[in-house]
């Protein structure tokens, strides 16, 4: 194979992804995985950083006995570099990884919000396009009765 391809041929080897974000199109979705029932994205896991594990378990109890959340994992000893009003920082964090129905992701930001002490929390949140087919069903049914959505069972 030649080193140096044309640019056209090179744009074609490039996977489909990232096509569709140099483009501004999404990438096609997949379907529901055969016999899972399954609608990717309708199931999220979301990000917040905490300073110090207290909080985060607070924050997790909060947020799975609300039902905004199925299950939330405390990650601890994470380092966050950042900059902070003009200022490089770097901090020891605690992580969660909150996992939801993406339905509720407003609802458990604005929770979050409300009860985090950072004047700007960190909540960000990424749709889960595959997984364990009973796991995404148990999120889905523990957090069923906040949502109210008429979405497919996953």
């Amino acid at each position: 194979m030649p080193a140096l391809l044309p640019a056209a041929s090179r744009l074609l080897s490039l996977p489909r992804a990232l096509l569709s974000m140099a483009s501004g199109t999404p990438p096609p979705q997949p379907g529901p995985a055969p016999g899972s029932g399954y609608v990717p994205g309708s199931v999220s896991a979301a990000f917040v950083t905490c300073p110090n594990e207290k909080v985060a378990k607070e924050i997790a109890r909060a947020v799975v006995e609300k039902r905004l959340a199925a299950c939330v994992n405390l990650i601890p000893q994470i380092t966050s570099i950042y900059e902070w009003k003009g200022k490089i920082e770097e901090d020891s964090e605690v992580l969660m990884m909150i996992k939801t129905q993406s339905s509720l992701v407003p609802a458990l930001t604005e929770f979050v919000r409300s009860v985090h002490p950072y004047e700007v929390a960190e909540v960000i949140a990424l749709p889960v396009e595959q997984g364990n087919p009973p796991y995404l069903h148990w999120v889905y049914q523990v957090t069923k009765s906040l949502s109210g959505s008429s979405t497919a069972v996953p």
